[in-house]
């Protein structure tokens, strides 16, 4: 299929998902523990193989390389170093039609994409890769109106079979337990809100085989708000029964708070950091 073709396929029928979403808008509002929702078969199934088939590989150019006590993953945020058909579909997940169903489903008035795709874009991880338990940043690095409110992940992981982990876990707003666990696989979506307790990730070590990789778009939501709320960074959080590892848990977050706050002062992005966590990790 040519380049021209592929842009003119159908990536998401707006018709069925405006639909879906203003049905299952009170289910998602009422969830447990926070507000969230799956859905199966979300990109059409022609879209969803193309851009699984055009997912570049871990060692690619451009890949922000996340390596430290916290997580083990990798990420790709550049909209010009993305491949072309992988643009196309973050545009229709960021286009005015979307987001306004998005906001009926979630509640929140006013939601808005983020073109800079901080933090967002492309993830990756590899055999062994994890991402600790947390809630996300609040504001955005560089609009200090802007809050996160949520996100939209979507799985492009063909054949994912239980046994290679890689669960998305929701915990309780308290910590105390895991109250769902998604397996990542292809063409699910999973759409949560981001609060300052909505903690998540996948703590477990992949164990998929060693010519896999967990492969996902990840978008983040925003609402202007009239005053700047309040700005808290990656919030890690340990699990009751990971023992002294909630420790460098710990420190390891109060370091990423730290970057932070530098990134937000100095303008500066995250090939910084990648380059520098680099310096400590053998594998790029």
């Amino acid at each position: 299929m040519t380049q021209e073709a592929a842009t003119r396929q159908v990536i998401l029928n707006h018709d069925k998902w405006e639909a879906v979403f203003a049905e299952k808008a009170g289910t998602y509002q009422s969830a447990h523990p926070y507000p969230y929702a799956v859905f199966e078969d979300f990109l059409e199934v022609p879209a969803a193989k193309m851009a699984m088939d055009a997912f570049p590989k871990v060692k690619d150019q451009g890949w922000i390389h996340y390596v430290h006590v916290n997580e083990k993953k990798h990420g790709l945020n550049k909209m010009d170093m993305i491949p072309p058909y992988l643009q196309e579909v973050i545009r229709e997940l960021n286009c005015d039609r979307f987001v306004t169903y998005l906001s009926r489903l979630t509640g929140i008035e006013g939601l808005k994409p983020d073109p800079s795709l901080e933090g967002g874009g492309l993830h990756q991880s590899q055999r062994g890769g994890f991402l600790n338990i947390h809630a996300d940043f609040t504001v955005h690095p560089h609009k200090r109106n802007w809050r996160r409110r949520v996100n939209v992940l979507v799985y492009l992981n063909e054949d994912w079979l239980p046994e290679y982990r890689g669960e998305l876990e929701l915990w309780t707003r308290d910590m105390k337990a895991c109250a769902r666990k998604v397996l990542p696989v292809f063409n699910r979506c999973v759409i949560f809100n981001t609060d300052e307790d909505s903690y998540h990730g996948l703590p477990d070590p992949i164990q998929c085989p060693e010519d896999m990789t967990r492969k996902s778009i990840a978008l983040y939501y925003f609402t202007e708000e009239t005053a700047a709320p309040r700005k808290k960074a990656t919030n890690y959080r340990a699990r009751p029964d990971d023992g002294i590892k909630g420790l460098f848990i710990f420190l390891d977050k109060k370091l990423v708070s730290f970057y932070n706050t530098l990134k937000g002062w100095l303008g500066i992005n995250d090939d910084f950091v990648s380059k520098v966590l680099n310096l400590f990790s053998r594998k790029k």
